[in-house]
């Protein structure tokens, strides 16, 4: 039996529920099969999952195509209409044991009775899939605890691509992180869709402050806690606690800003005006000196003036932003963003890549105030680690995997430090 061909394409979440996939195909006796794990976040992503189908295709020929994801869930006609794909599955769906076992060979048969395309509305869903892992990643274990979101930003397909957010209930996270610990991770990253709605359909609409809280009183046999892409404006008192009193709470934070001018925050239907965030910034700060910040960041958002992009900007400064992820806007079909009048293509891209380069400078400034300094790093391969504040070291000399090590920076060279 061939064992199938994955491919992942996208966030963090989705290679996570990859991984959980693969459990489940080789529980059902999938085989020989090409699955593509989809993006939907922009058009261009949709582009390059079509590209990948029709590079696989023909990298594999003969074999089964599934095609699931964001962007079969958003798309499946798009995807059904491609000659290569065997079958679309949808994102509630792909997490689903009898999914697979539908998918699986009957003989000479795949297809078998079962239906084409398999996508229901997502958007009626109402319980967290059951597919916790334990340990996706070598010595950096990712556990979803949450998963959809209530908001609809304007820009945004994801909700239509993930649903209404569902959280993991408390006791099921720290258990899971228990195992986890007990097999030798060092590291665990929350991760979901809209992080900061954990627990707002759980009894007692605990927040993600109480489950941060939860875990590092549970598990203290945790080295380190740390939590991805957050909404500033829903931290919580809790989570504010934490971060203050909290070491193994690793500092650093990764923001969802998308933009930094006020009319723009308000077509888009954030919830957050740009006082707001650079406020959160500095509060952060104060309770964790020395906190680093990524960020999300559109340019050439519809309707966006030079001076509103400006206000962008200089947000990278006035929060003090590291990690920049920069997004070019792409018009989304069926978001109320795709009728906003647009900004021209070269405008857009030009801004992209005066906000990247925003970043990449506020990158060396920070790798160079890392020079000299003393860091708890992660080694995650034998020449490759990242520090307390996700920031990637080279090693010299091989390292022991998988441990937490006092290290001195001795340089840095424009992407990574050295030590």
């Amino acid at each position: 039996m061939k064992p199938p061909v994955f491919s992942t394409l996208g966030c963090r979440l989705n290679a996570y529920e990859t991984e959980a996939m693969k459990e489940l195909a080789a529980q059902a006796g999938l085989s020989g099969a090409v699955v593509v794990n989809t993006c939907a976040v922009t058009a261009e992503a949709v582009r390059k999952a079509k590209q990948e189908i029709r590079k696989l295709a023909r990298e594999n020929p003969g074999a089964a195509i599934i095609v699931t994801g964001c962007a079969a869930q958003t798309e499946p006609e798009t995807f059904a209409a491609m000659t290569e794909v065997t079958r679309v599955v949808g994102n509630h769906e792909k997490m689903q044991p009898e999914t697979w076992a539908a998918l699986a060979p009957k003989g000479a048969d795949f297809i078998g009775e079962t239906e084409r395309v398999m996508v229901d509305d997502i958007l009626s869903v109402k319980e967290t899939a059951g597919h916790l892992i334990d340990g996706f990643g070598r010595h950096r274990a990712y556990v979803q605890v949450q998963n959809g979101c209530d908001h609809r930003c304007t820009f945004c397909i994801i909700p239509f691509g993930r649903g209404n957010s569902r959280s993991v209930p408390a006791g099921v996270v720290v258990e899971q992180i228990k195992r986890l610990v007990d097999r030798g991770f060092a590291e665990v990253v929350l991760t979901g869709v809209d992080l900061t709605s954990w627990g707002a359909d759980l009894p007692g609409a605990p927040r993600m402050g109480d489950l941060v809280m939860r875990i590092l009183r549970l598990v203290p046999d945790l080295a380190r806690l740390r939590i991805s892409s957050i909404d500033s404006i829903e931290a919580d008192d809790n989570l504010m606690l934490a971060i203050a009193t909290e070491p193994r709470l690793m500092p650093h934070l990764h923001l969802s800003l998308q933009h930094g001018d006020d009319m723009i925050l308000k077509r888009m239907k954030r919830r957050h005006l740009r006082d707001d965030a650079i406020a959160f910034c500095e509060e952060a700060r104060r309770l964790r000196p020395g906190i680093v910040f990524g960020a999300d960041i559109i340019a050439g958002f519809p309707t966006e003036t030079e001076e509103m992009f400006e206000n962008s900007l200089r947000l990278v400064e006035d929060c003090g932003l590291t990690f920049l992820h920069v997004f070019p806007y792409s018009a989304r079909k069926g978001t109320p963003a795709a009728r906003m009048p647009r900004v021209a293509g070269p405008v857009i891209k030009d801004r992209a890549a005066r906000l990247r380069a925003a970043g990449d400078a506020a990158l060396v400034r920070h790798l160079q105030a890392e020079v000299g300094q003393l860091r708890e790093v992660l080694t995650e391969g034998p020449r490759l680690g990242r520090t307390e504040y996700f920031t990637e070291v080279s090693f010299d000399r091989d390292m022991p995997e998988g441990t937490v090590m006092s290290l001195r920076i001795s340089g840095q060279d424009g992407a990574r430090l050295l030590a």
